[in-house]
């Protein structure tokens, strides 16, 4: 990992950490297990804005908005961690993606999408 802190490198670092100490699945397997972590990182968010805002009184205020923080922190880890893990050019394919969503923002609502077209669910875009 550089000093700068690049992301991708760090989320390169991480997959190559992940493939050395886990388990030898075959490779269809691996993916789904990180696609599953990612809904477990979800969860841990919403079980910190549950407990930033005190909202189980079973529990009180059990967390702090730093909590959130730090597990939104961990989504957005363990997302680019799957991505890589899909695809081994996963900067290219983010940066693509992310342009795409950045200019449907700056412009004028566009066509419906074709049926079945994946990843227009970012920023209420659809269900994919």
């Amino acid at each position: 990992m550089s000093d700068d802190g690049d992301l991708w490198e760090s989320i390169e670092h991480l997959q190559d950490w992940l493939a050395r100490t886990q388990p030898e699945r075959p490779p269809q397997e691996t993916l789904l297990l990180r696609m599953l972590k990612l809904s477990e990182e979800v969860g841990e968010v919403a079980e910190a804005v549950i407990g930033a805002t005190g909202q189980n009184p079973r529990k009180g205020v059990s967390h702090t908005w730093d909590d959130v923080r730090a597990e939104l922190c961990d989504v957005i880890i363990t997302a680019a961690v799957a991505l890589r893990t899909l695809s081994p050019d996963a900067r290219e394919v983010f940066t693509t993606h992310l342009k795409r969503v950045t200019a449907r923002s700056q412009g004028p609502a566009p066509a419906a999408p074709a049926p079945g077209r994946a990843g227009d669910g970012v920023l209420g875009g659809g269900g994919g």
